[in-house]
Parts: structure tokens; C-alpha cells; sequence
């Protein structure tokens, strides 16, 4: 007897396997590298994860958008799961800001009893880093443009919004590159360096998975997967992009600004 209820219960699937493999690959390769300048694993474990995350997202999509299996309740559930990731997400930033803090506010005697350290030149936080608070707030504003379009059914402007939000993303990470060839200091250079690139690089990262996020969004608009009513995926990215402009505005603030 076929029993009927709301909820999508999931095939048996090779990805969570094959993902977990591609990520000891990943992680063991890199260590591999550090250390010994050998790139074989790392690549492999690279190329494995890439094509792992594409064929899953290409079957929860066809789940979604041609199976119609993300019913209303399946969807409550995967908004569960994506505050709560976006939670972890804070509390590993959090880590971050704990340790500038712990450093800054009461500096040591090994760094000179000072903050910033004793030679270390740091970046005009009116120069590079303003511009790209106005471009990621910018973003912000675009993505939520597509939002309101997409809930009205105008798809050439959401579209059009998207691309432009993507085209921002991209060159706030163009400005970000370019501010770190620019520094007078490395992640080596004392607490300030190391602290300085692990946070403003794993915002850098979380930009670059925002925009590719967002790009796979737009050619979803494309093909017409989004309608009024159904458009988790790019609800959720949504979310994933504002968390980005809060952390971007909370490291701007407190590191580039105060800290400087």
C-alpha cells in the first residue's frame, strides 16, 4: 500500500560517499603540498570534489524543478537547514574576531606592547576597503532587486539585476586581490598579518561561493526553474550574500578601521 505524506524521502545516492572521499583527498592532498611541493592528490581531490558538487546540486535541482518533490514541508525544512548552516557560519567568523580582539586590546610585549605591531604599515581603510563596502552594499541592494522581481514575475529583470550583482561580486574580489599584491606585510607578519588575511581571506572565499551561488541561480532563471512561489535556491543564496555584506561591514569596521 502506498502510503501519501508531504515529505521527500531521498533515493539511495553515491554522492555522500564519493563526497566524503573527494574531501579526504582534498585535505590530504593539501597537507601533502604544504609540505612536500606535491600536487598529485591535491588535484585529484579537487577535481573529484567539483565534479561531486555539480552532479549533486544537478539532481537536487531536478528534484526541486521537474520531480516537484520539495513540497511546502520539505521546503520549512531546508530553510531549517540553512539558518542553522549560516549559524555555524557566525560562530566561525566569531572565532576570528575573538582572536583580533584578544590581540589588539591588550597587545603583548612580544609585539611591541602596541597595535597595530611595531612595522607593520597598514592599508588606508579609506582607499581600497571603502570602495568595496560600497560595492558589496551595492550587491546587496541588486540581489534584493532580483528578489522582488522574481516574486513579481518580471524574469528580464531579475535577470538583469542578478547579472549585475554578480558582475559587483566579482569585482569586489578583483579589488581584494589586488589590495593583498599591494600589502606591505604577509600573513607571517606577526598576530596582525596572520589575523588581518585568515579573516579577510575566508570572507574573500565566502564571496566567491556567494557568486558562483548567484551565477548558478541566474541561468536557473534562464531556463524558467524559479516561479512566485517556488524559488528556495535562490532564497537561500539570498541569505548567504546579505550574511556576506554583515561580515564584510562587521571586518571593515573593526579590523580595516579601528584596527588600523
Amino acid at each position: 500500500m502506498k502510503i501519501k505524506h508531504p515529505y521527500h524521502i531521498i533515493e539511495p545516492s553515491p554522492w555522500p560517499i564519493l563526497g566524503s572521499i573527494s574531501a579526504l583527498f582534498l585535505t590530504g592532498g593539501s597537507i601533502i603540498y604544504f609540505h612536500f611541493k606535491q600536487t598529485p592528490l591535491l588535484l585529484i581531490g579537487a577535481i573529484t570534489t567539483i565534479l561531486t558538487m555539480t552532479l549533486w546540486w544537478r539532481d537536487i535541482i531536478r528534484e526541486s524543478s521537474y520531480q516537484g518533490l520539495h513540497t511546502y514541508k520539505v521546503q520549512t525544512g531546508l530553510k531549517l537547514g540553512i539558518i542553522l548552516f549560516i549559524l555555524s557560519e557566525i560562530l566561525f567568523f566569531f572565532s576570528f574576531f575573538w582572536a583580533f580582539f584578544h590581540s589588539s586590546l591588550v597587545p603583548t610585549i612580544e609585539i611591541g606592547s602596541t597595535w597595530p605591531p611595531e612595522g607593520i604599515i597598514v592599508i588606508n581603510p579609506l582607499s581600497i576597503p571603502l570602495l568595496n563596502t560600497i560595492i558589496l552594499l551595492s550587491s546587496g541592494a541588486t540581489v534584493t532587486w532580483t528578489h522582488h522581481s522574481i516574486i513579481t514575475g518580471k524574469k528580464k529583470e531579475s535577470k538583469n539585476s542578478l547579472k549585475w550583482t554578480i558582475i559587483l561580486g566579482i569585482l569586489f574580489t578583483s579589488l581584494q586581490g589586488f589590495e593583498y599584491y599591494n600589502t606591505t606585510y604577509t600573513i607571517s607578519d606577526s598576530i596582525y598579518g596572520a589575523t588581518f588575511f585568515v579573516a579577510t581571506g575566508f570572507h574573500g572565499l565566502h564571496v566567491l561561493i556567494g557568486s558562483t551561488f548567484l551565477l548558478i541561480c541566474w541561468f536557473r532563471i534562464k531556463h524558467n526553474h524559479f516561479t512566485k512561489n517556488h524559488h528556495l535556491g535562490f532564497e537561500a543564496s539570498t541569505w548567504y550574500w546579505h550574511f556576506v555584506d554583515i561580515v564584510w561591514l562587521l571586518l571593515f569596521i573593526c579590523i580595516y578601521w579601528w584596527g588600523s
